[in-house]
Parts: structure tokens; C-alpha cells; sequence
């Protein structure tokens, strides 16, 4: 993360600091199906942990192509039992319209990173 999405308008120019897509996705992606939770990985010790809703940020990484478009990573964890190919569908095309919407800006790519699995009570 770091840099900023740009929108042009007649006045003058808007921009989104990242973390604000970030949060957003965050919010967007966990409400989705089969969806647990955003996860952090520590990479050093392998340890994959579920992250609190005040830090779904952390499990989203946003980058802007060259084009201005919004580039997403997800590192989730996802529901026991369900399809993660139609639980990524889901998330994918909600993520896209919801993030599209909310920004005014395009989706380029949306990378799902599937790193946990655990049962819901």
C-alpha cells in the first residue's frame, strides 16, 4: 500500500489513500458467503492468524495499475465445508461492484488468497 487513487473531475483532482479501499474491501469481503475472516500471515514463522474487524485492512493489499485501475489481494480464511471456487466468484464479482461504486474508480484485478480454512459454530 502506500500510494493514492486519482479521479479527475471538472474542479480539481480526488484522492483515495489506499487504506481507505482497504478498509472498505475489508468490510465488503467478510460480509460475503463463506467468507470467516481477513487473515494475516506471518511469513518468518508460518503462522496464519485471523484478523479482528478493526484491522481487516491488514489482510488487503492495494495497488494501482499504471492505468489508474485498483489492484486487490486478499488473504482469506474461508468456511469448512464450502466450494472456494464459488465462495472467490462471490467475493470477486461483490467485491468489484461494492469497491467500484464506493471509489468512482475501476477494478483492474481482485487476487484471492486462499490461507486458512476453519468451522463456523
Amino acid at each position: 500500500m502506500g500510494r493514492n487513487g486519482e479521479l479527475s473531475t471538472k474542479l480539481g483532482q480526488i484522492y483515495i489513500d489506499s487504506e481507505v479501499i482497504a478498509t472498505y474491501a475489508g468490510s465488503v469481503a467478510v460480509e460475503c458467503f463463506g467468507i470467516v475472516g481477513m487473515a494475516a500471515v506471518n511469513v518468518k514463522d508460518g503462522i496464519v492468524k485471523l484478523l479482528k474487524k478493526d484491522y481487516l485492512h491488514h489482510g488487503i493489499s492495494v495497488n494501482f495499475s499504471d492505468d489508474n485501475q485498483i489492484e486487490l489481494d486478499f488473504h482469506v480464511i474461508v468456511s469448512y465445508g464450502v466450494s472456494i471456487n464459488a465462495v472467490a466468484e462471490n467475493l470477486v464479482s461483490t467485491v468489484k461492484y461494492k469497491v467500484e461504486e464506493f471509489t468512482g474508480m475501476k477494478i483492474g484485478a481482485i487476487n484471492i488468497y486462499v490461507e486458512g480454512v476453519r468451522v463456523i459454530d
